[in-house]
């Protein structure tokens, strides 16, 4: 039988993030064999895998990240079935190292995040390995990216809500870029400025608009004219650039950035929230 020492046992829980007893034993079962061993707590994942595919993973981390150059963030959304899960050191030391590989590589979408290699496994394979880790299932379920002269990521404290935005020009204050993250996690808009609001989304507002006025007895000559006014009132609380800004709501966010820098505007943002 093979000589398992505590480095190999070491060495192989860095590369799978296993427990340590399993590495030991995975080891030990392939008398030293690393790709053996791998194959093991691969095996093993999947085993555990394939039991929980109905369970449903609602919990887990929204992580988000920049390039050291400030041009690329990521964020991504690595899932589990229970908080407890989502708190553990090694689950957030997978979710980064996703994360990472996402930044170094740049990949299109979510399926080509996914089948990136990491340490000679692709990522879809060492979720599954870590599955068998934990016996919980999980699940890399969003991937999203921002490309801009200057990206800032923010992640709110108990990694359940992280945001990106780009900006049109680096070099400003870092804090000016971390307010801007900070008010998309806080006041949720649904674009940049009106101007890029889908139209399903406006044609929705009108209608509301309308149903509200005609309940509130309004003729019905004059709904159009009232859902138009509550139209605009959308676009002022949910368009970033258009939303007073939360520190201080005697300006709005546009304002803000051209206080900074007449050219300095938002690009485009991402924000994503797990369940409260």
């Amino acid at each position: 039988m093979a000589v398992i020492n505590a480095a190999d046992v070491a060495k192989l829980r860095r590369i799978t993030l296993a427990g340590m007893m399993d590495c030991k034993k995975a080891l030990e079962e392939s008398e030293g064999n690393f790709d053996k061993a791998i194959e093991i707590i691969r095996k093993k994942g999947q085993a555990v895998a394939n039991k929980r595919a109905d369970r449903e993973a609602s919990e887990g981390v929204v992580l988000s990240k920049v390039t050291s150059d400030g041009n690329l963030g990521a964020m991504i959304v690595l899932n589990s079935e229970t908080d407890f899960v989502a708190k553990n050191t090694d689950f957030l030391a997978l979710a980064n190292k996703i994360l990472d590989a996402a930044l170094i590589n740049d990949p299109a979408n979510l399926d080509e995040l996914k089948s990136l290699s990491v340490d000679g496994r692709k990522i879809a394979e060492m979720i599954v390995e870590y599955v068998g880790i934990i016996g919980e299932k999980l699940d890399l379920s969003y991937f999203e990216k921002i490309a801009a002269p200057y990206v800032q990521a923010y992640i709110h404290p108990g990694n359940r809500l992280a945001t990106l935005v780009g900006f049109t020009i680096p070099g400003a204050d870092v804090q000016v870029y971390k307010d801007v993250a900070m008010q998309i996690a806080a006041m949720n808009p649904v674009a940049v400025d009106k101007d890029f609001v889908p139209e399903s989304i406006i044609a929705q507002e009108i209608e509301i608009g309308k149903e509200q006025a005609r309940r509130d007895g309004k003729p019905e000559e004059m709904l159009e004219k009232i859902a138009l006014g509550k139209l605009s009132k959308f676009f002022k609380e949910s368009t970033l650039l258009n939303q007073d800004f939360v520190k201080d709501n005697k300006i709005t966010i546009r304002q803000y950035l051209q206080s900074v820098n007449k050219d300095l505007t938002v690009t485009g943002f991402k924000r994503f929230t797990l369940n409260f």
